[in-house]
């Protein structure tokens, strides 16, 4: 969340100065079509996950250089009188096309589309990238470790570990990749997501004994809590919690389990559980979980997982690794061209793309298939030639945000795009060691060129 009624000032000096310079030369106003992409997956992960677009909406149409904003820049001398001026008028006008939230995406997918005069499209560059490259890293790795838990809900937990601001997002890019609640009520609030949480250790270090801290908690919480048994000794604390429960008139909701091995500990709890008659009680348990640790506790008898550092820092990949490039832009003739960087490691491949994704007659997915040019419509043709599912959908149209894509149902939809689409890859999608993405990208240059069509 942020701090302020403008997202203006959330961009790099470079892109104000560039305007002003394109100004000068009159190539602000040219059209211009910008994609947002990555040339390779962090750490050779099989795919990627589309997440923040909806807050990218939320920054487009915050964008406004008021009052406090060109005072700030003017007292900097970022930029001169002309392009102040410029700045006071702005307001993205052009369109944004991107993968629907959720999508999974792979090297030289075109997750967003910016198009709209150089000037126009130019400055939105930063704010697009930070957003996208920060919820699609949480959102990959919320992906790779609701795979790992084959179905046992997943529970966000680390705003303690990163950034406030950070926090709440990575919250809402958790539920993208199929988290089921978090413990930032800020991300309950503002996203819908269900907020969970009950007590920590110095709950029960506070009270004179662990008796008195379960017994509290249950008066409180009702005995469908959940205890934490680990403080002191675990399995007098299950004793403890079950009996807790008990007194007041009911079954014991679930114990957690936060230290030592969670794979013994989990089957020996279980069993002690089960001994004292309380089958129905969940065990859930957390501790610097990641997809490793969780996959490793499949065999045990857990019923949830909490996760909290891993996952708000992306798994250790914390950005997605996206870039932002001019891809084409209207020539002297008025004449939309496609254009392209060749610098060594960092090349482009210019156009303005559509893709799909192939699928075979099992509905798996077998390519993804990128097509570049200066006519869209060729572009589609071209894509339903192939038999490919369109993956790109309208976001912003003439600057106006298309609002199905906010709010708490755009989120819940993105979820199931986000199951949906990683349901249909191969299954060596699933898999949690490095590798080749999970499908090859073939890239199509309707408009020729000497390598009209190549993989990635």
């Amino acid at each position: 969340m942020l701090n302020t009624a403008s997202t203006a000032l959330l961009t790099d000096m470079y892109e104000l100065t560039m305007i002003e310079s394109a100004l000068r030369s009159q190539a602000a106003h040219r059209r211009s079509v910008f994609e947002v992409f990555g040339r390779r997956l962090p750490a050779r992960r099989r795919y990627g996950v589309v997440a923040g677009t909806a807050r990218v909406l939320d920054a487009i149409e915050a964008f406004r250089f008021g009052p406090g904003e060109i005072d700030y820049l003017k007292a900097a001398g970022v930029v001169g009188d002309e392009t102040l001026d410029w700045l006071r008028e702005y307001r993205f006008r052009g369109d944004v096309t991107g993968y629907g939230e959720g999508e999974c995406y792979f090297p030289g997918s075109p997750i967003m589309t910016v198009e709209g005069s150089f000037a126009d499209a130019v400055v939105l560059e930063t704010v697009i990238l930070s957003i996208l490259n920060h919820d699609s890293a949480v959102a990959a790795a919320a992906s790779r470790m609701t795979t790992a838990a084959h179905g046992r809900p997943c529970l966000e937990m680390g705003a303690r570990r990163t950034h406030e601001g950070a926090a709440v997002a990575a919250a809402r890019a958790a539920v993208v990749g199929g988290f089921a609640g978090t413990s930032v009520l800020e991300g309950g609030r503002s996203y819908g997501i269900r907020p969970i949480g009950t007590a920590a250790h110095a709950f029960t270090l506070v009270h004179d004994d662990e008796e008195a801290a379960f017994a509290a908690q249950v008066a409180t919480m009702g005995p469908g809590t959940t205890l934490l048994v680990d403080t002191y000794d675990v399995p007098q604390g299950v004793e403890r919690a079950v009996r807790a429960a008990r007194a007041a008139g009911g079954e014991l909701g679930a114990v957690r389990l936060d230290s030592g091995d969670l794979v013994a500990q989990a089957f020996t709890v279980r069993q002690q559980l089960d001994a004292l008659g309380a089958a129905g009680t969940r065990i859930t348990v957390t501790s610097d979980l990641d997809e490793y640790a969780i996959a490793a506790l499949n065999a045990a008898p857990v019923d949830a997982y909490g996760v909290g550092t891993k996952l708000v820092t992306g798994s250790g990949h914390p950005t997605a690794e996206l870039v932002y490039k001019l891809v084409a832009r209207e020539d002297r003739d008025g004449r939309m061209e496609e254009v392209a960087k060749a610098s060594a490691l960092k090349a482009s491949v210019g156009g303005r793309k559509v893709a799909g994704r192939v699928l075979d007659d099992d509905g798996r997915a077998v390519e993804e298939l990128v097509v570049a040019g200066t006519d869209v419509g060729k572009g589609l043709a071209a894509l339903r030639e192939a038999g490919a599912r369109p993956l790109q959908v309208a976001l912003v149209r003439n600057g106006e945000i298309v609002e199905e894509h906010r709010g708490e149902e755009a989120l819940e939809a993105a979820r199931e795009r986000h199951l949906a689409s990683r349901a249909e890859l191969p299954q060596a999608a699933w898999r949690l060691s490095e590798g080749d993405p999970a499908i090859p990208t073939r890239m199509v240059d309707i408009d020729g060129g000497d390598e009209p069509e190549y993989a990635l």
